[in-house]
């Protein structure tokens, strides 16, 4: 449901649940704690690591330790787990699940062991039993490709949205913003309407930057304080003025002065309430109202990811070349090319909306290009 406008932030709550397995008795190895405490920051703990992924991570532990029950092995030898141990539990699920769950789980067992300041022994033995899964993962665990935001899902927001309101107004931006710039939206919006944390949110006290190039091109620039890549390095956003009708730079200047009443240690895409309160744009809030309004517009209703591959998806089928495009979504090189094995497949449905001179395979060539330059 979506927010009522005269409802104050403080009326909305949204906790995440938690489970933990609690040790049976002192001698019995470590079991997985709630996602909580491993959040808690000292110099045994990560203080940079994403909720979401921690309950992933920590469904993990609570499979192994089933695992390690059916099959009797002992409490000791489940931490430093073998090689053989590992790998036989990732075998155990030969064919029943994916890749992905697979990597999350050895992943939660890894920080679970670093935690501990115990050695991973994780192997060839572990290896090869991951590509076995890769392999046979079943048709159920496949996801569907994800469609993109196209570039009639942003203009469909910016018509059919009422942008007087406050509430529209900061969807719009966010939508714009993560369109534009290929941004995740966990960079942008709260996982929950108490989720905001200041070491990973940007904030509505944060510097803009409205500048112009040289050659007189116009950008917005703003740093949000985290980043998947950079962790608490955070990064800088950059919004060009577009030269459409769908401009993350003007989008943002609309709702800075639509909710202009918004505290400064507010998030950065809070919004006034009718009473004169403010409240948080949160993930579930905003892919709500953008679903309203691409029912409305009979336009496929897409998840959130799908703003981050639908903005490089626009950008390869403008012609802008890779390396750019990397940059402006804040890949690594690599990362960018595994990336692209997914826009590779998802191209050919678009090419009717690309500039007349790309073509699919000008966009790979380009592509292969900038990998030679890697080399």
């Amino acid at each position: 449901m979506r927010p009522s406008a005269t409802r104050g932030p403080h009326a909305i709550v949204s906790p995440l649940r938690r489970t933990a397995a609690q040790p049976q008795n002192g001698e019995r190895s470590p079991r997985p704690r709630a996602p909580s405490a491993l959040l808690t920051p000292s110099i045994f703990r990560p203080a940079t690591l994403a909720e979401d992924r921690l309950e992933l991570w920590t469904a993990g532990l609570l499979r192994f330790h089933e695992f390690c029950d059916s099959n009797h092995v002992a409490e000791s030898s489940r931490m430093p787990a073998s090689d053989f141990l590992l790998s036989s539990f990732v075998a155990h699920h030969l064919g029943k699940v994916g890749k992905s769950a697979v990597d999350n789980w050895i992943a939660g067992l890894q920080l679970w062991h670093n935690i501990h300041d115990a050695p991973w022994r994780g192997s060839r033995a572990l290896a090869a039993a991951s590509r076995g899964v890769a392999k046979s993962t079943p048709a159920s665990s496949r996801r569907p490709k994800r469609a993109p935001v196209t570039i009639d899902h942003a203009r469909a927001l910016r018509q059919r949205l009422d942008l007087s309101n406050a509430f529209d107004s900061a969807v719009y931006a966010v939508a714009a913003i993560a369109f534009r710039a290929c941004c995740r939206l966990g960079e942008l919006v709260l996982p929950s309407a108490s989720g905001f944390d200041a070491t990973r949110h940007v904030a509505n006290d944060v510097t803009i930057h409205f500048k112009s190039t040289a050659d007189g091109s116009q950008f917005a620039q703003f740093h949000i304080p985290f980043s998947k890549t950079t962790g608490i390095q955070g990064a800088d956003i950059f919004l060009m003025k577009a030269s459409d009708d769908v401009c993350a730079m003007e989008a943002l200047r609309h709702h800075k002065a639509v909710n202009k009443a918004v505290p400064r240690d507010a998030p950065l895409f809070a919004w006034t309430t009718a009473d004169g309160s403010w409240a948080p744009m949160t993930k579930d809030w905003f892919l709500e109202r953008c679903g309203e309004v691409w029912r409305a517009c009979g336009l496929e209703v897409v998840p959130g990811h799908s703003f981050r591959i639908g903005g490089t998806t626009d950008l390869l089928l403008r012609g802008v070349e890779p390396g750019i495009v990397a940059m402006q979504g804040r890949w690594t090189s690599a990362a960018f090319l595994k990336y692209w094995r997914q826009v590779e497949l998802i191209l050919p449905r678009f090419l009717s909306r690309a500039a007349p001179s790309v073509s699919l395979e000008s966009i790979a060539a380009s592509v292969t290009r900038f990998e030679a330059q890697l080399v």
